[in-house]
């Protein structure tokens, strides 16, 4: 073989070599999410990552404030929110218009100090009860959980009652710290941020007549470079093969 020749297959070699020990392109995803799935992203995203080498870097809060820091300009890939949330931002130009499908959603839960006795929540009487008996409940009334609650009490006619005695909170946090720190006896919050707070246990879910679901859709920025990742990580939180998790977490679809 001539040295030329030589000399280009050694190049081709090389060059073959490197894309061999080249991993695949990888993005990383911005995901600001509810809370309400931060136990079920945490669970998955390593998942996704193998499976993709796209990684995920989440931001969690309420889904309100979440919202108001994508109006604000805080750049994202993926949006988790309420639907009515992000119908919102899709007229504002800051969510692709596109099929937004359901992440998941959770049903709302009484939440109580670790050994604490559990609360009769077996009739919406037994509830009412419950709510009126006890010395404190605590809550975001700004959350999606919160603003669910008090047009639960509106609707059993206690509203003014519990509200006298209670503990209203700006963050999750605040709440579960309320019940760790035995400020209130109950607290409200979707079922899947009860479950692994340390230190609090569910003590049950709300009674089926008035029981109110979080649902949580995903959506995709409309000003993302990544949207063929994002899409991807959506399908992956969607596929039917992890529906077991989010149960495991206390979601459902």
């Amino acid at each position: 073989m001539r040295r030329s020749a030589r000399a280009s297959w050694s190049v081709a070699v090389a060059v073959v070599c490197l894309l061999i020990a080249t991993p695949a392109y990888a993005d990383d995803i911005r995901v600001l999410s509810s809370v309400a799935l931060k136990s079920v992203i945490d669970a998955l995203a390593p998942d996704f990552t193998r499976a993709t080498k796209h990684t995920i870097t989440p931001v969690f809060g309420i889904a309100a404030a979440i919202k108001t820091s994508i109006e604000n300009g805080e750049p994202f890939d993926v949006a988790i929110l309420t639907p009515a949330m992000l119908d919102d931002l899709t007229a504002k130009g800051l969510v692709a218009a596109m099929p937004r499908p359901v992440v998941a959603r959770s049903g709302l839960g009484l939440m109580i100090k670790a050994g604490a006795p559990k609360p009769d929540v077996r009739s919406v009487e037994a509830f009412k009860r419950t709510l009126l008996d006890a010395r404190a409940t605590t809550y975001v009334p700004t959350g999606a959980s919160g603003v669910a609650f008090l047009a639960t009490l509106e609707q059993l006619g206690i509203a003014e009652a519990v509200k006298a005695k209670a503990r209203p909170a700006a963050t999750g946090d605040e709440v579960n710290a309320n019940i760790t720190n035995g400020v209130a006896d109950l607290a409200v919050l979707p079922i899947s941020e009860i479950l692994p707070v340390a230190g609090a246990q569910l003590g049950g879910p709300f009674p089926a007549q008035v029981q109110s679901y979080i649902v949580m859709s995903a959506g995709i920025s409309a000003r993302s470079t990544r949207a063929a990742a994002a899409r991807a990580f959506i399908a992956f939180l969607t596929a039917a093969k992890n529906t077991p998790v989010l149960r495991a977490k206390g979601m459902e679809r």
